[in-house]
């Protein structure tokens, strides 16, 4: 049977750091090294979601403007068209999108809500240890044989 993000989340948990628009990059920069994440959902007051930044988009903004880029606000360096991904989702499949289209962090959302966040260090954890599974049942197949 397929593992899905739900499993992920179920391990890993719901809890998501978010940032709203009007914060500045420099904030973003002390939650990420603070919390120890790459990426931070951007949500507007209503909980929508509306961008996400990451530490490349921090990277990105510093080449363009040097330390200026810490006094931005959120809003001027995130990624609004926000590739995300659902809890029934399977995780071969968010592999494949996360490696071809070179996304380290996707949003979850279940009818629209946030509800959590994947990582590709997520994945792959969940896809080896779903093939660790694979691999004991079919030793103890061939054992019994």
């Amino acid at each position: 049977m397929p593992q899905r993000v739900s499993s992920v989340l179920e391990k890993k948990g719901h809890t998501v750091v978010t940032t709203t628009p009007g914060a500045t990059v420099g904030s973003v920069v002390n939650l990420l090294a603070r919390n120890r994440i790459g990426a931070v959902p951007v949500t507007a007051p209503d909980g929508r979601l509306v961008g996400i930044i990451s530490e490349r988009d921090v990277i990105r903004g510093m080449g363009q403007y040097g330390a200026a880029a810490l006094a931005l606000t959120v809003d001027a360096l995130m990624t609004r068209e926000v590739e995300t991904c659902a809890p029934e989702d399977q995780i071969v499949e968010l592999m494949e999108t996360m490696t071809l289209r070179r996304f380290r962090h996707l949003p979850v959302l279940r009818n629209g809500v946030l509800i959590g966040i994947v990582s590709i260090g997520d994945v792959v954890k969940q896809r080896l240890e779903e093939a660790q599974s694979e691999l004991e049942a079919l030793r103890s197949y061939i054992a019994s044989a």
